[in-house]
């Protein structure tokens, strides 16, 4: 595998999971009360817990992004 198909590799799975990050954003603004309703029917959950819950994850998420994609992305750029 040469390094173009490592770039092209690494930028397809950065755009996938940063369209992933969106749709959990843009689910979790406007069907908030949908999935607090959802999520607590399993477990118990204040709204403060749930949204804190979500913010902490897509943070992490966002982190692993650009540690696994975009650093890798950027080395090979600079290469």
């Amino acid at each position: 595998m040469n390094t173009d198909a490592i770039k092209a590799l690494l930028l397809y799975s950065l755009a996938f999971n940063y369209a992933i990050l969106t749709i959990w954003f843009v689910v979790f603004s406007f069907a908030h009360d949908w999935m607090y309703r959802l999520h607590s029917r399993w477990f118990r959950l204040s709204v403060e817990v749930f949204d804190a819950i979500h913010y902490g994850s897509m943070a992490l998420y966002k982190v692993g992004v650009l540690l696994l994609n975009v650093a890798p992305l950027i080395a090979l750029w600079l290469i």
